[in-house]
């Protein structure tokens, strides 16, 4: 997994973009964690075989014991585990990744929480996430 985290910042250097934190006004309406999700990388990619797709990458904070709210990510997600310990509960079915591990997630799929591990540390992703530039990264459960 860590082979896969380390190809895709390979892939995201190679493109020659500066890195910016930012919002997503798209994702505007979408509080998972106290934290807002900072996007510190956006690009459209122009390859002509996945032309007008976005690849971004998102650092996702939760605070000591924080658990994050239900939702979905309507496009591919890959998730790197920065800090502390994450218990992730993704279509009904639970796991705990630790630091270093990395994670796939299917689109559209129920997340229906999140969990800093740690009742003392915060807890960070770094999380990819490749779709459609029109369609935003994150949304409410339904």
């Amino acid at each position: 997994m860590k082979k896969i985290s380390l190809t895709l910042l390979a892939f995201c250097a190679a493109l020659g973009v500066s890195a910016q934190a930012k919002k997503d006004p798209k994702c505007a309406n979408v509080n998972v964690t106290q934290y807002e999700p900072e996007v510190i990388f956006k690009r459209i990619i122009t390859t002509p075989q996945i032309k007008s797709q976005e690849v971004k990458m998102v650092i996702v904070k939760f605070a000591p014991g924080e658990v994050s709210g239900a939702h979905r990510h309507p496009i591919p997600t890959i998730a790197y585990v920065l800090q502390g310990n994450i218990s992730s509960t993704f279509n009904g079915k639970t796991h705990i990744y630790k630091q270093g591990e990395a994670f796939w997630e299917d689109p559209n799929g129920l997340h229906a929480e999140s969990k800093n591990m740690s009742k003392t540390e915060e807890a960070k992703l770094l999380v990819y996430f490749i779709g459609p530039k029109e369609l935003p990264f994150i949304t409410a459960a339904k």
